[in-house]
């Protein structure tokens, strides 16, 4: 009998997305297959990190260590405050230069198109570019520049990419949402304006796409900054805790794709 192809939407939400490790590694230790994945903002990098061939204990090794330090490459405000050579660097040194084809499994990373107002999918072509688009938080990142076209954050226009896991070909697609809508938070800098009206944008759209998913994981990361790069080693655990408590939904929509699929 065949099995479905499963695709995971890792979704954004800046230091709280490693809690996607803890989610794929506790996928892997239950045997529920990855067969591709779509990224939007901090889920791209984590997909392009996955599709490079890690392991999950060089995955945990690598979240861990990562520092604002790595990234933070300030410039004159032109357009964002961080010109993001820091980071493309960094992604490009740690996937070993390859291509976005070259990964393991198929990966889609989301970007928006800054001039025409559009979701744009990488699956081809250079993917630190990509990642480096996807990423690009507008007004703190200078947005991207790739064939002429500027390129800001995936979350502003898709959070959660369920409908491009699913244009993907995923049969199943389990999704995984790490910036939950905080009321009420402590506002101290322009950052803070800038993410918390995202979130606000965000905050229907997200409920909408729950309903494309076949399983909605939602790590509790609400004590957790989106900003400062601490505590990974817990925010990573929040993923595995919250992805175990998934396992019987999960193997129940696989179970339900397969009889599905036997009696047509």
């Amino acid at each position: 009998m065949a099995n479905p192809k499963i695709g995971i939407a890792l979704g954004s939400g800046g230091a709280r997305g490693f809690a996607h490790v803890g989610v794929i590694k506790s996928l892997i230790e239950e045997g529920i297959p990855i067969d591709l994945i779509a990224g939007s903002s901090m889920g791209s990098l984590v997909a392009a990190f996955y599709g490079s061939g890690y392991d999950m204990n060089t995955m945990v090794k690598l979240s861990t260590s990562f520092r604002r330090k790595y990234y933070l490459d300030f410039t004159l405000p032109k357009m964002g405050f961080i010109s993001g050579r820091k980071v493309k660097e960094l992604v490009r040194f740690f996937t070993k230069g390859k291509t976005i084809e070259e990964l393991s499994i198929p990966v889609g990373i989301v970007a928006t198109d800054l001039l025409k107002g559009e979701k744009v999918v990488f699956t081809k072509g250079n993917l630190s570019d990509a990642v480096r688009a996807s990423i690009s938080i507008p007004g703190i990142f200078v947005p991207e520049q790739i064939d002429g076209r500027l390129y800001i954050d995936g979350g502003v226009v898709d959070r959660v990419p369920v409908t491009v896991a699913k244009e993907m070909g995923a049969d199943i697609v389990i999704a995984v949402d790490v910036s939950p809508f905080i009321a009420e938070p402590k506002i101290s800098s322009i950052q803070d304006v800038i993410i918390q009206s995202i979130d606000i944008m965000q905050r229907e759209l997200v409920r909408h796409m729950a309903m494309d998913a076949n399983v909605m994981i939602r790590p509790k990361t609400e004590k957790f900054s989106s900003r400062a790069f601490e505590n990974i080693q817990e925010i990573i655990e929040c993923g595995e805790r919250e992805t175990k408590k998934c396992i019987p939904k999960i193997k129940e929509e696989i179970e339900k794709w397969k009889e599905q699929e036997g009696c047509s």
